[in-house]
């Protein structure tokens, strides 16, 4: 099911023996597109102290209680490796964290190019044909190589980035729509009143051009009308597969060479 990171930011995370502490943040990696860790605040338990949890480890959301449960103990999360959640998150502190719980890394698992659609669950995990596909390839390589990992983002920070279209601005990051099945972020809502009051429209990953992190933009290879006539984003009715279906419909009127959404 597809949710908005905003209704779930907040939501507890409950250990085996109590509450760790309440979701405050997504890493997501910008070549894939899938949320790779929940930055948890533990709050007077912990006396502030931020933990990382990766996606995958968590169970099923209980929309009802507003949490997730985590197989692990207060104590073992107590003990994790302390991190900085100030400063980007390195390669290094991922493998500190990942050897810590036992765990395998997702870059040593294959489920590095899990991306749009596709899921950490078992079955072959195919390549997407995004733009840019063999720079992107190189990206993962090098990371793969590096203390660093330059693809993990924070969702808190990009939202509120403006929205470029190939013509013109078209208004900012308001939110984003995640499968909380796979943890793939499916769209980006994109909120237009700077630009057209009383109207948001959603932008899929595949349509995105680039992210400038140093000037807090969001590229995308459309023009602004295109999106303008887009279909309307209805917060109040969920986006399913007909809506799905429509919105796909819609841009495949691309021209020749252009990036399908």
């Amino acid at each position: 099911m597809l949710r908005n990171t905003s209704a779930i930011d907040g939501y507890f995370i409950a250990a085996g023996d109590g509450h760790l502490g309440t979701v405050s943040d997504f890493l997501f990696d910008d070549i894939s597109w899938l949320v790779r860790w929940l930055v948890v605040d533990t709050g007077n338990w912990l006396s502030g102290r931020k933990v990382l949890l990766p996606a995958f480890a968590l169970g099923h959301l209980d929309a009802d209680s507003r949490e997730f449960a985590v197989r692990l103990t207060m104590q073992q999360v107590k003990d994790s490796p302390d991190i900085d959640t100030k400063r980007p998150v390195s390669r290094q502190i991922e493998t500190n964290i990942y050897d810590y719980y036992g765990w395998s890394p997702y870059w040593s698992t294959g489920l590095y190019m899990g991306g749009y659609g596709f899921g950490y669950g078992g079955g072959a995990i195919a390549p997407l044909p995004l733009q840019g596909s063999s720079r992107r390839e190189e990206d993962i390589a090098a990371a793969g190589r590096s203390d660093d990992d330059p693809h993990l983002r924070s969702i808190e920070a990009i939202t509120g980035y403006h929205i470029h279209a190939r013509d013109g601005e078209i208004g900012h990051v308001d939110d984003f729509l995640i499968e909380d099945a796979d943890w793939s972020i499916h769209y980006l809502i994109v909120n237009t009143k700077n630009w057209w009051p009383g109207k948001k429209v959603l932008v899929a990953p595949r349509s995105i051009k680039e992210i400038d992190w140093t000037d807090n933009l969001v590229n995308v290879n459309v023009d602004r009308q295109k999106v303008k006539d887009s279909p309307t984003y209805d917060a109040s009715v969920s986006v399913d597969r007909d809506y799905e279906k429509r919105f796909h419909s819609y841009y495949d009127g691309f021209r020749s060479g252009e990036v399908l959404p």
